[in-house]
């Protein structure tokens, strides 16, 4: 079985918040008609426990190699693609809900990751990425509170 690539650094980047709005205007008039390839958003769930942020992600009929994991301290993006699949050619759509070909999402994270705890699985069309998160540990010497009691 081969592992889940994950790239670490620091230099996540998005599309700017005008180029988004621009875009998604002439969209959301008609989906196939855009000035920059179509990205569709897979769903996702972000769980935070004690220890650790868990992202879950559905991304059903991506093959490990279309998937690119990027970790920061702070955030993270995942993206690749999905390949089309038509059975035939000269069929008629009813009904096209399936998005294929490219995908991105990038997650600020609540809190910093430990970027030495990051692992993932992918299982069921469902990537898991699971990272620990980074505690500081400051040791002070010992003080007097004083407390009141009433």
């Amino acid at each position: 079985m081969q592992p889940i690539k994950i790239r670490f650094g620091n230099n996540i980047k998005t599309q700017t918040t005008e180029e988004k709005s621009f875009e998604g205007m002439f969209q959301s008039v008609n989906p196939l008609f855009c000035f920059s390839k179509r990205i569709w958003k897979p769903q996702m769930d972000i769980l935070e426990t004690r220890n650790e942020i868990i992202i879950q992600v559905e991304i059903a009929g991506v093959e490990k190699k279309d998937l690119v994991i990027e970790v920061s301290n702070k955030a993270v993006k995942i993206s690749g693609s999905r390949k089309g699949c038509h059975p035939d050619p000269t069929a008629t759509y009813r009904l096209a809900e399936i998005q294929f070909g490219q995908f991105e999402r990038i997650l600020y994270l609540p809190t910093i990751i430990d970027v030495e705890r990051v692992s993932a699985s992918f299982s069921n069309g469902f990537l898991e990425l699971t990272m620990g998160k980074f505690f500081t540990k400051k040791i002070e010497g010992a003080r007097n509170v004083s407390i009141d009691f009433i």
